[in-house]
């Protein structure tokens, strides 16, 4: 009979037990960065919990207070999910992950949980199963964001900033804005330099090291990896290099 628990890591913990996300390669310079990201995280009250399947990864949730979120929306006194992903669906553990942030909220007295969504993309959580648990939809971005809310209690409800078209005007170089948060970052950032440098483009590679940073600069809600050029958004998630070469081009 197959049994499942959750395991919160912590900074004494993590070492060992390690994250979920390119865990078969735990000598990447994506994986060591995204535990020494965690790592400074906890001090923020950033929550990572696995859930183990008979001694075997099967899925995480990752949240953590708005006022350090990597993501683009404004509110107080809410939680953001940054990720959620399972191994194996059908099992109801998508929405345990969930219960167990919503529990957390209520404790420890939030208003809310937060989850930015998106459905032309697998980079951002399924909005779906956030409806099926009480979320409800309440603003939109460009590209295909959505902003999902779980209220529990009385503070205003979140939103997205409205200025995207001025932040893409800032760039016309080539400009990777990015974070640790992700640990496919690294190899989404190597990609588009490699077909950056095949077209004899420079890429500049801004890392975004606040909140305030981020808010500000980012060109999507998704906050943590964005490409411009030509004041024009390449992409929010990672790309092959022949993928990114072909956008590019389209840009020359």
């Amino acid at each position: 009979m197959e049994t499942a628990e959750l395991v919160v890591l912590t900074e004494e913990n993590l070492e060992r037990e390690g994250c979920y996300c390119l865990r078969s390669k735990p000598k990447s310079s994506g994986y060591q960065g995204k535990n020494d990201w965690l790592t400074a995280k906890f001090i923020e009250n950033l929550k990572y919990i696995k859930l183990m399947e008979d001694d075997k990864a099967a899925g995480f949730i990752e949240y953590i207070p708005i006022e350090y979120s990597s993501r683009v929306v404004f509110g107080e006194n809410y939680h953001v999910i940054h990720c959620l992903w399972v191994n194996n669906t059908g099992k109801g553990y998508a929405s345990r992950l969930i219960q167990t942030c919503i529990q957390d909220a209520q404790e420890h007295k939030k208003d809310g949980i937060v989850v930015v969504t998106n459905p032309d993309t697998s980079w951002t959580p399924s909005k779906e199963v956030f409806i099926k648990n009480g979320f409800e939809e309440v603003d939109r971005a460009p590209y295909g964001f959505e902003l999902l809310v779980y209220k529990t209690g009385e503070a205003a409800i979140p939103y997205f900033p409205t200025n995207w078209s001025d932040r893409l005007r800032v760039f016309d170089d080539l400009t990777i804005l990015r974070t640790q948060q992700c640990p496919f970052l690294d190899i989404a950032t190597d990609n588009l330099a490699t077909a950056a440098t095949k077209l004899g483009i420079k890429a500049n590679i801004i890392h975004l090291q606040s909140r305030e940073q981020l808010l500000n600069l980012s060109p999507t809600p998704y906050g943590v990896y964005g490409v411009i050029y030509k004041q024009q958004l390449i992409t929010y998630h990672r790309l092959t290099s022949h993928s990114a070469m072909k956008r590019l081009k389209e840009l020359m």
